[in-house]
């Protein structure tokens, strides 16, 4: 009898070392490794020029801001010190991602956008191809607003009247911002930009006569800087070529009453 029961606890004791080898041979699951892609961060557009210093930022971009005064008489001084204060000398996200150097948000924008944190986090703000359709589009944003009409009424030369006018015609938020564009005009002297078409006037058809021309339109020109080119106003061009909207289209012909 005790032989029989040695013999049943002996076949326990293999049984269960057994099984716990077994428990112990077996191997633990593979462990999941999630790997969480990093944000890829915008590239600077293509045509975005490389500019390390304000004085570099005046020299490459001084000739435009020239043009769109002869276009649209906005003080080429303003739009240099907007450029420089908006898109810090060219170096800020808004300039270098979206070509952006005037910070003009989305409003009725139906173009290109980026998301950038201003007033409040990820607002709207326009994207352009190249620097220079963000500074026709910052004259034509001038120009064709009602509130910035009474800008138009001023001296090219009273650039301080026309910083002052921005900030209460509600372009920017920040109380200092006339003093901080007047301060970058007198201290890069920009205001002696604004002095650059005095002679640009004299193809002009004297206003002593009535003369009718025929015009193709180029890319880039709007109404607006036609009938500044041609002493005219937007709604006699309207009128003389029988057009129900303001779009244009490269190639087309304009009969242009000027005085």
């Amino acid at each position: 009898m005790k032989r029989i029961i040695i013999f049943i606890f002996l076949g326990f004791l293999v049984t269960s070392c057994g099984s716990r080898k077994k428990v112990k041979q077996r191997s633990a699951p593979p462990k999941v490794v999630v790997t969480v892609p990093k944000p890829s961060k915008p590239k600077p557009s293509k045509h975005t020029p490389i500019i390390n210093t304000t004085l570099e930022y005046i020299s490459y971009f001084k000739q435009a801001a020239i043009n769109e005064m002869t276009l649209f008489d906005i003080p080429a001084s303003i739009t240099l010190a907007q450029g420089i204060l908006e898109s810090g000398s060219g170096k800020g996200r808004l300039a270098r991602v979206a070509n952006n150097h005037f910070g003009i948000k989305c409003h009725d924008w139906t173009g290109a956008k980026i998301f950038h944190d201003d007033d409040k986090n990820q607002e709207c703000f326009r994207k352009y191809k190249d620097p220079s359709t963000s500074f026709r589009d910052h004259s034509e944003f001038l120009a064709y607003r009602k509130r910035y009409a009474a800008l138009f009424k001023l001296r090219k030369d009273d650039y301080k009247g026309w910083a002052k006018g921005l900030r209460k015609a509600g372009y920017a938020t920040d109380p200092k911002y006339p003093q901080k564009l007047i301060a970058l005009i007198e201290r890069y002297e920009l205001y002696k930009f604004d002095t650059k078409t005095k002679n640009s006037r004299s193809k002009q058809v004297s206003p002593s006569k009535t003369t009718k021309k025929r015009y193709t339109v180029k890319k880039g020109d709007t109404l607006y800087s036609i009938s500044k080119l041609y002493n005219t106003t937007v709604d006699a061009i309207k009128r003389q070529n029988k057009l129900n909207s303001s779009a244009l289209r490269v190639g087309q012909k304009l009969i242009i009453s000027s005085n």
